[in-house]
């Protein structure tokens, strides 16, 4: 069941439009869009602007700088899903010839791969492409900055291979393949490699006095998967429901979550960023956010998605620095979240449930740790430790009987359940670790077994 789009309440319209002004006044910025999304729809936007009586709106293009990554990446999701290639290939065995074979797919998606941030020479995104005609122009004698695979390093030369490579496996250049396998299945008809009317222009404002200079606008050429693109806030609108969901004729709603997971760990409970493959991370205000932060000369902009919250937000600037477009992105979703909040789907029961499965809910023990097992849509189970502490995790149903964790301790690993000669069930196996239905069950194959006295009083 869908439930109609609720228009946002005056307040909180006028709450988003005061920040938009402040942002725009602060920020010092000729003009500045923004938008939020609930549910996959645009529910507001509204713009402010260094003219009078005038207001951009969500169909003028700005150029959106390294959101493009998140495009680039879906291209090579794509290839994943199709089984043209896996994550962990060495670059070399699909495009062969590089200085930077070696390194995997991952890596470069995640940039985690070691590579230099920008190209040598001068600055990409102010000269044109056409002084780094090839990807040797764009790596430079000594490309690598840190051991592969050790540390997080953005590497906008990496997302360039990325977009070699997809022109390589699909034979064709990399805007052509996005625009057929992403922006027409998606409906982003706004969001082209070079500007279309209506489209801001690009400033950089003076530090110290309120005076601009206009920008140069150059084709990066090999560079561009890093950061070529424009867009709107209503095609960026569509982006960012995709994200938060899939799309059957682009990519499966499983391939778009383990864009948005960490490739690796982030730094501690009290993490503030992180990064996936082709999609930043950010924590806010305890709110977890993804998408991606963009710049180009003369262009800032900003996409999040609070999935808790089945929020997104845009917002798009058209001047080089000072806007803190990432931070009024994050406050837009706040004040909708705030002010109100979003109401929970209606309870109701499984279509079907296996009698089997719904037998296996309830108490489990891992040793004297208590848990409660339960069964979730289309057979997934949820294990949960029952005093709020403790190892848990969400498990995804297998053709062959078991479970694959998802998230937490167990992600990854397999769930089985282990029957007696009977058919009865014996207990839980994750990953050799052993559930059973008491603590410490005497009847079940407990590692190092169990005292034969079993529980005593002392």
């Amino acid at each position: 069941m869908s439930f109609p789009v609720e228009e946002l309440l005056p307040a909180t319209r006028r709450a988003l439009l005061h920040r938009l002004a402040v942002g725009q006044a602060e920020g010092r910025t000729p003009s500045l869009v923004g938008a939020v999304v609930r549910g996959g729809h645009l529910i507001w936007s509204d713009g402010r602007s260094m003219i009078d009586d005038h207001r951009p709106d969500e169909n003028v293009q700005y150029r959106i700088g390294s959101l493009t990554k998140g495009f680039a990446a879906v291209l090579v999701m794509r290839l994943r899903e199709e089984g043209l290639l896996e994550l962990t290939d060495p670059l070399e065995r699909h495009l062969p010839g590089t200085s930077v074979g070696r390194l995997t797919i991952a890596q470069l998606l995640s940039h985690t791969s070691g590579l230099a941030s920008e190209t040598p020479g001068p600055w990409w995104e102010r000269t044109p492409g056409a002084l780094r005609p090839e990807l040797a122009d764009v790596l430079g004698e000594q490309p690598m900055r840190h051991p592969t695979g050790r540390r997080y390093h953005y590497s906008n030369t990496g997302y360039a291979l990325l977009g070699a490579l997809v022109e390589r496996l699909r034979g064709e250049p990399w805007g052509d393949v996005l625009r057929r396998e992403v922006l027409d299945p998606l409906g982003l008809t706004r969001t082209t490699l070079s500007p279309r009317p209506p489209h801001a222009g690009g400033f950089a404002v003076h530090p110290w006095a309120d005076v601009m200079l206009p920008e140069p606008l150059e084709d990066t050429g090999v560079m561009a998967p890093a950061g070529q693109l424009w867009s709107t806030a209503a095609d960026l609108s569509h982006w960012a429901a995709f994200l938060a969901t899939g799309h059957e004729q682009v990519l499966s709603p499983a391939a778009v979550a383990e864009m948005r997971r960490p490739a690796a760990q982030p730094d501690g409970p009290e993490w503030t960023s992180s990064y996936g493959l082709g999609v930043q991370l950010w924590r806010e205000d305890g709110r977890v956010l993804f998408g991606h932060t963009g710049s180009m000369p003369g262009f800032l902009a900003t996409l999040w998605v609070s999935e808790e919250d089945d929020l997104a937000a845009v917002v798009l600037s058209n001047v080089t620095s000072g806007a803190p477009v990432p931070v009024i992105a994050a406050d837009l979703i706040r004040i909708v979240a705030e002010r109100e909040p979003r109401l929970p789907e209606p309870w109701r029961p499984l279509p079907e449930a296996d009698p089997e499965l719904v037998a296996l809910t309830g108490p489990w023990y891992w040793g004297p740790s208590a848990h409660v097992l339960r069964l979730r849509a289309d057979r997934a189970l949820e294990l949960a430790p029952m005093g709020g502490s403790g190892r848990g995790s969400r498990f995804r149903a297998e053709p062959d009987g078991t479970w694959t964790g998802l998230d937490g301790y167990y992600a990854g690993e397999t769930l089985r359940v282990a029957r007696t000669a009977d058919g009865a069930v014996s207990h839980l196996d994750i990953g050799s670790f052993v559930l059973t239905r008491a603590p410490y069950d005497q009847g079940a194959p407990v590692p190092g077994g169990v005292d034969p006295r079993g529980w005593q009083p002392s």
